[in-house]
């Protein structure tokens, strides 16, 4: 368990799963989280997550990162998830993730505590060097909220997404310690 000033960084259990499945399941927070994969990421039954579920409990492969279930600190309240994968142990990378589900803790720092306290477990407990994400350029909230956490924008993939019918870029963010 990782604590940040607001949040709670918990493992998944199996009654997260029903959160994250209503999440997923709403398309306007879907095309946020997953951009151009919210086909992929929405109408995913609850099914095929608890089968996911299970796959990465019975997995020992620390090189595919790890996934936290997202907890207020006040209510306990299930808001979100974030995870970080790709781990690379001699370049010491990893890619992360994260999104606030609940839509009532939107705007309100919870995202950027989240990221704070992934970073800081990545760089001290892991000793990585570098992180890293990408994102769409329609989800500004995320853009914002990487660079109030010390995330640069390193780079731009043109017209890689689409979204609602319209073409965005791919923004690629990097920090390093």
């Amino acid at each position: 368990m990782l604590k940040g000033e607001k949040v709670e960084l918990r493992a998944v259990t199996k009654a997260d799963l029903q959160n994250q499945f209503k999440w997923r399941n709403d398309e306007g927070f879907a095309n946020l989280a997953a951009g151009t994969d919210a086909f992929l990421y929405n109408n995913t039954p609850i099914e095929m997550m608890e089968m996911v579920y299970e796959k990465k409990l019975a997995s020992d492969n620390k090189k595919e990162g790890y996934a936290f279930s997202v907890y207020t600190l006040a209510e306990g309240e299930h808001i979100g998830n974030c995870d970080y994968r790709d781990v690379n142990l001699v370049t010491r990378t990893a890619t992360i993730g994260l999104s606030i589900g609940e839509k009532s803790y939107w705007n309100h720092g919870y995202g950027s505590d989240v990221v704070r306290t992934l970073v800081r477990h990545l760089f001290n407990h892991l000793n990585l060097r570098r992180i890293q994400l990408d994102t769409w350029s329609g989800n500004g909230r995320a853009i914002r909220a990487y660079q109030k956490c010390g995330f640069e924008i390193e780079g731009r993939l043109k017209e890689n997404e689409y979204v609602d019918g319209a073409y965005y870029d791919t923004i690629l963010m990097g920090l390093l310690r």
